[in-house]
């Protein structure tokens, strides 16, 4: 799902900060009642949501039971991308988000231990020039030194990563993964492969994240940023939800 500019305004933190907004303005044309109320109850769900032990209880409830693999349970490893930025000073150009780097990471290890043959999906969504794929690609192979069989290079959702990946997938004659990708996403991303008539065994990363160290009750940075991860996956499935409702086969 790549909706640009758009997603930031429905999505945390601004999201959050609007019934706060929308309180203040009351209160300044007079109504002090309402918009205290207003403003009170959006700066609470702002301390509630963004507190460890909330948004870590909401993100683990997304996630698929961790298991362990014995390396024989699927024939490739597709990795997913979650984004490039361009630019970057020290490296001079494209490079790979965070969230990227702990997928492929996750990626190699596996691809090592087993010596599976590895698929990474994604294309240029934020219109960098560079596919994502082919930034990970470069990434795994030169700094990981793992090698790449297929990249996937014209997709800018999850939905079109599986659909692009699978006709490479099952040209090489693969009908069993294991689908790298952070463990929060997963159950959006497995039915995907899945409805087209592929075998994925679940390779989650991130399964400590939300994890409650310390005051949990207290709000932070990584317990907002860990809402955002929880919120974004619902408003995914809402978005493919409908779009199944209006075209059966999605887009």
């Amino acid at each position: 799902m790549y909706w640009g500019g758009f997603a930031d305004l429905i999505l945390p933190p601004l999201v959050l900060l609007w019934p706060i907004l929308w309180g203040i303005k009351e209160m300044a044309q007079g109504r002090v009642r309402r918009g205290a109320w207003l403003a009170g109850g959006g700066v609470a769900l702002f301390w509630v949501v963004s507190t460890p032990v909330v948004s870590g209880f909401l993100l683990h409830q997304l996630m698929p039971p961790y298991q362990s693999f014995q390396g024989n349970e699927a024939d490739a490893i597709v990795i997913l991308s979650a984004g490039t930025v361009q630019k970057k000073a020290e490296y001079g150009g494209v490079d790979l988000k965070s969230l990227t780097l702990e997928r492929i990471r996750y990626g190699a290890w596996l691809a090592r231990r087993w010596n599976k043959p590895i698929l990474v999906a994604g294309g240029d969504p934020g219109r960098f020039g560079v596919p994502e794929s082919q930034a990970i690609k470069n990434v795994l192979e030169n700094e990981f030194g793992v090698p790449v069989r297929w990249i996937e290079t014209r997709s800018n959702n999850t939905r079109e990563n599986a659909m692009n990946s699978v006709l490479i997938l099952k040209a090489a004659g693969i009908h069993r993964i294991y689908l790298v990708s952070h463990a929060w996403h997963l159950n959006r991303a497995i039915p995907e492969f899945e409805r087209l008539g592929v075998t994925v065994i679940p390779a989650g990363t991130g399964y400590d994240e939300g994890a409650v160290n310390g005051f949990g009750f207290f709000p932070s940075a990584s317990g907002l940023q860990n809402f955002y991860y929880f919120c974004h996956e619902l408003l995914g499935r809402v978005w493919y939800f409908c779009l199944d409702r209006i075209k059966p086969n999605g887009s």
